[in-house]
């Protein structure tokens, strides 16, 4: 892989949060336009250099940033389009519902001690009174109008802690045509309740949802585990993957007659991952349930596993804290030794990883993986076909205001660890910080979007910038 240098064309500022950056074309339009939704929930749509707003539900969306101090992993956090958008004007929905907050399923923040049984083994508990908000999945519908309108609620999800909800969560798949959610693991710090490895847990999980399928209601109960989910909606559900952390969406890349998945995870203290897979089989949630009760027996083959929590990318979770001895070195000690012994086996390979503390001369330390998008445009021949990723923040150099950074990398058929190149930007930000917080492209691919943010707090508003990203 060769050094890429690229430059950023702004498309629109002074926008909040850009949480999901994608084309589609409007019913009765005929130029394909960008759509960007903000975490506080706002879309807008630009189509000929006019920027319009699409949809607000800032009313409908929690109260974001309350008690966190402005820094807030829930809101608006995924938007899709039906493959067939231009003919239905059917579009869907994730969002953290408002008047839901909750106390939280635990008191104080969780870090487990390998000396203690304890702090590994415990449950999630009084689920109905003990978490901390819900999120919802929704179908909306362009009228004939113009206008948006819910159309119906495909899931209701409560969720123990306000973070790791995902982003850019909603994707429809090209094999499949159904629709994608990817669900980060419920929050706080190493997983506290393994929900990510529970087969029944919907945290953790990616899963497909057949929306051609009309069992869905105006209001679902909500529900944190399969089971809990009425039978008839069970059945337009199927898991493709679980051991996820916090991802950032799920991407698809055309390979002759297949499609290459790409899915991040983002770390906790240690590593951010890529995984790639052509082949699976997605497990159907009537099939789980019923392993679940003994009536029947899974089978698991194509069931992807990440190997969050046990495993952080391609290395057993460390719990990393300096040492005392010499203020240069941290020690760093596996959190969960079972059940990365338990899961070394079963769990597919990272593509990639890079760390957060990079000793490598040309990389750089990361801080959260933020998108994962494939790039198959001519522009810039370099990237062609590659895949292209981006972190909010460079590790911490206090010489100079923080900055995210895009790095691409190959698709590799063998399963060996890639490595990955760091992409130049040439853009001059100035002296404020600037965070890199999504990645987008077009229907095709041959085009990409960067959304970046000046502050780290979502109750800082106005300080979004989209760019698309062109050649030098």
């Amino acid at each position: 892989m060769r050094k890429v240098k690229v430059a950023l064309r702004p498309i629109v500022g002074r926008v909040n949060l850009p949480t999901v950056i994608k084309t589609a074309i409007l019913p009765g339009n005929s130029n394909e336009g960008l759509f960007i939704a903000t975490q506080p929930g706002e879309i807008f749509y630009i189509s000929n250099e006019e920027i319009k707003t699409f949809l607000d539900i800032r009313q409908q969306v929690i109260e974001l940033g309350g008690s966190s101090g402005g820094y807030d992993e829930r809101g608006l956090l995924g938007l899709a389009f039906h493959p067939e958008f231009y003919n239905n004007g059917l579009f869907y929905l994730h969002y953290s519902v408002a008047g839901t907050q909750g106390p939280g399923a635990l008191s104080g923040s969780f870090r487990p001690d390998p000396c203690d049984p304890e702090t590994l083994n415990l449950k999630w508990e009084k689920r109905e009174t003990k978490y901390d908000h819900i999120d919802t999945v929704e179908e909306w519908v362009v009228q004939s109008n113009g206008q948006p309108q819910r159309h119906r609620t495909l899931l209701n999800l409560r969720r123990p802690f306000s973070n790791h909800n995902g982003v850019n969560s909603l994707n429809f798949s090209p094999e499949t045509g159904r629709l994608v959610l990817t669900t980060g693991d419920g929050g706080s710090g190493y997983d506290p309740f393994n929900l990510s490895q529970d087969d029944m847990e919907i945290a953790g999980k990616i899963i497909e949802i057949d929306i051609s399928k009309n069992v869905f209601s105006q209001n679902p109960p909500s529900v944190t585990r399969f089971d809990e989910i009425s039978p008839s909606i069970q059945e337009t559900l199927t898991v493709i993957a679980k051991g996820v952390r916090n991802i950032p969406g799920i991407a698809y890349q055309r390979l002759y007659n297949h499609y290459i998945k790409y899915a991040g995870n983002v770390g906790q203290d240690f590593a951010e991952s890529i995984f790639s897979f052509i082949h699976y089989r997605p497990v159907p949630v009537t099939r789980l349930t019923h392993a679940s009760s003994g009536r029947t027996v899974t089978e698991k083959e194509g069931f992807i596993n990440f190997g969050w929590r046990g495993w952080e990318g391609a290395f057993p979770t460390p719990i990393i804290k300096s040492c005392s001895e010499n203020s240069t070195l941290d020690e760093k000690t596996i959190a969960f030794y079972d059940e990365a012994v338990k899961t070394s086996v079963r769990r597919l390979p990272p593509l990639t990883n890079y760390f957060h503390q990079e000793p490598r001369p040309d990389k750089y330390g990361g801080t959260a993986l933020t998108g994962v998008q494939p790039y198959m445009g001519k522009s810039i021949p370099e990237l062609s076909g590659s895949l292209v990723f981006t972190d909010l923040s460079r590790a911490k150099n206090n010489e100079q205001p923080d900055q995210g950074f895009l790095a691409y990398t190959r698709f590799r058929p063998d399963g060996i660890l890639n490595d990955f190149n760091i992409i130049e930007t040439e853009y001059d930000f100035g002296s404020q910080s600037v965070y890199y917080v999504s990645l987008g492209t077009n229907l095709d691919q041959s085009r990409m979007f960067l959304g970046v943010y000046g502050s780290m707090k979502v109750t800082d508003y106005n300080q979004g910038t989209v760019f698309e990203i062109v050649p030098v």
